[in-house]
């Protein structure tokens, strides 16, 4: 007799108003594996997923978990049901440290020390077992969103869940990272628990599961053995039509530099020196990758030349410098130089989430004199037509400027932001992460609009952790660690194992001889083998 599914669902449908979130869909996972869903943003993923953590209420239909059906009407049901849930934007409080937030909800009783000290036992053995070490004691706030992601990953593995769900678990890590993520649910699952990941990477669906249900606009179209199917067939799947996996391009024509680097330096509130006599150009009609393991710099690049952060050196856009001591040092002033930004992380720094989509359009831009309607109005029916022509140009889902931003999906709130700075027909585009937490379809259009706009004579600025991203986009790539730039390559004459050893800072005039030493300073720097090649 074959054992129950840990997991059916069956007709399950929820609405949220006019949207139909999930249509009557019916999904069966087997214990023991490892299965995949995926589907555009916009598909029903999370909203599925979310149902079956209690974090919504279906609409329609019934749950069972381990051949019994199953009412959860929240969170705690669903942890009393031996289901954990990683969500794709973390569900942690950010003055809380990360001990604090792994027993959060879990605590044994009212007195919290005892609780404090059972969790930092448990969590010193899960973090020695999977290799998430992380500081127990650091505040959320003061961490990076790859030691965050782990956070989540351990609250999970606190609480001891039999069914894990993730949802857009490497949308925030690095390479080395996922892989070491996979490697983690792999021995979970030789353990007997039950695992669905939410992804959008047809590599990882590939890689890591057994089986796979591929969803579009609300409802499930096929469910395969993952080994009896392509990366080219899912995405046809996906998305109702086939896709390209590779990015499509001409030469590239550089012109006049667009934007000029020269010695920049950047030191934090600790004192530590985050960047280190930082240089280089950004032609007219050109991309310039930046390659590296994230935590080595891009992100203060970006923050400087967006006007976040104050920095030393000289920064030239067309010829004129740039004032970085702080009293100029702004979005408003970047902007009216002609630079326009799409921030790392959208939900931060691209958005209000609980504001309209069309006031995101807006934002950075209020004083455009096509959106005042007097001297203290402005103008917002105007907003509001000029955002929904941006939506449908951008194929934002649903196309509607009167939801707020927190409405829409992780690929529909990046494209919000990316016609917003696109359309301003910038000089300069800096452009951080542009398909994180992405899937493929809007993938290939985010990639089209990029290189569109180099093709228009643009300086396009493009930070990636992503490497195949950095390679196919990039006209040259410049490679940062330890917030230096480790040399440049032209992506014709380079490869994934050259620009992996520069990431993790070791070039040709001090590689070590032997293979070990290679892999330890690998290791050391936070890169996988599978990131750099065999």
């Amino acid at each position: 007799m074959s054992a129950a599914p840990a997991i059916e669902l069956k007709g399950i449908s929820k609405a949220f108003g006019p949207v139909q979130a999930n249509k009557d869909i019916s999904i069966r996972v087997m214990p023991g594996t490892i299965h995949g869903i995926i589907g555009e943003n916009g598909a029903g993923k999370s909203t599925l997923m979310s149902i079956l953590y209690g974090f919504y209420k279906a609409d329609a239909g019934e749950i069972f978990i381990n051949g019994q059906k199953t009412e959860i009407p929240d969170s705690q049901a669903a942890i009393a049901s031996g289901i954990g849930m990683v969500f794709q934007h973390f569900k942690l409080v950010e003055n809380f440290t990360v001990l604090e937030n792994i027993i959060l909800g879990a605590e044994d009783g009212a007195l919290l020390r005892p609780s404090l000290a059972k969790a930092r036992d448990e969590l010193k053995s899960l973090a020695e077992e999977y290799g998430l070490n992380v500081d127990p004691d650091a505040v959320i706030e003061d961490i990076g969103v790859g030691m965050q992601q782990r956070v989540e990953i351990l609250k999970a593995l606190y609480r001891q869940a039999d069914i894990l769900i993730l949802d857009e678990p490497t949308g925030v890590l690095t390479p080395a990272e996922a892989d070491q993520l996979f490697r983690i649910l792999e021995r979970l699952k030789t353990e007997g628990k039950t695992i669905v990941l939410i992804t959008h990477k047809l590599r990882e669906i590939m890689d890591i599961t057994d089986t796979v249900s591929v969803m579009r606009r609300g409802e499930m179209t096929a469910t395969v053995k993952t080994a009896d199917t392509s990366p080219p067939e899912l995405a046809e799947l996906m998305v109702g039509r086939k896709v390209l996996l590779r990015v499509e391009k001409v030469p590239a024509k550089p012109g006049e530099k667009v934007l000029e680097v020269r010695n920049l330096n950047v030191t934090d509130d600790k004192g530590v020196h985050r960047l280190k006599n930082v240089s280089f150009d950004v032609r007219a009609g050109e991309i310039l990758g930046i390659a590296g393991v994230a935590g080595n710099g891009q992100s203060e690049l970006l923050e400087v030349l967006g006007g976040y952060e104050e920095a030393t050196g000289t920064i030239r856009v067309n010829g004129q410098e740039i004032d970085l001591s702080g009293a100029h040092s702004d979005g408003q002033s970047r902007r009216a130089r002609g630079i326009a930004h799409v921030p790392e992380d959208r939900q931060r720094e691209g958005l209000i989430m609980d504001f309209f989509a069309w006031e995101n359009t807006a934002f950075g831009y209020h004083h455009d004199p096509a959106y005042q309607q007097s001297r203290l109005l402005m103008d917002n029916n105007a907003i509001r037509e000029e955002t929904a022509a941006k939506m449908e140009r951008f194929d934002v889902r649903p196309p509607n400027p009167q939801l707020m931003a927190k409405s829409f999906s992780g690929g529909n709130q990046q494209k919000i932001v990316l016609a917003r700075e696109i359309e301003r027909n910038p000089d300069l585009l800096l452009v951080g992460q542009p398909t994180r937490g992405v899937d493929i379809g809007a993938i290939e259009f985010i990639h089209q609009q990029i290189v569109a706009l180099r093709d228009q004579g643009k300086a396009i600025l493009l930070v990636s952790v992503e490497l195949d991203e950095i390679v196919s986009l990039s006209d040259r790539i410049a490679v940062m660690f330890d917030g230096q730039i480790m040399g440049e390559r032209l992506p014709e004459e380079t490869n994934a194992q050259e620009l992996g050893l520069l990431m993790a800072g070791i070039t040709d005039t001090d590689r070590p001889h032997s293979v070990a030493e290679i892999e330890e300073n690998l290791a050391n720097a936070g890169v996988g083998r599978a990131e750099v090649g065999d």
